[in-house]
């Protein structure tokens, strides 16, 4: 992975991707708490915790082929 070193102090890698994979999933349950609502999602919690994998998966991916 990796760190990022900012003003001498060194940031993990993965710490970034997750606020990042953290901040598309507050933006992506806004779509998704209407569904809650109307009875399309059953368990809500399980379905978020599984919807935040998918996301750290996909900004991982992201930082691997962008090279950072």
């Amino acid at each position: 992975m990796g760190e990022l070193n900012l003003y001498g102090v060194y940031v993990p890698i993965l710490l970034i991707q997750s606020m990042l994979a953290y901040i598309l999933l507050k933006i992506v349950m806004m779509a998704t708490d209407r569904l809650v609502d109307q009875g399309w999602i059953a368990w809500p919690s399980l379905f978020n915790l599984c919807l935040y994998a998918v996301l750290i998966f996909l900004v991982h991916w992201l930082f691997i082929l962008s090279g950072i």
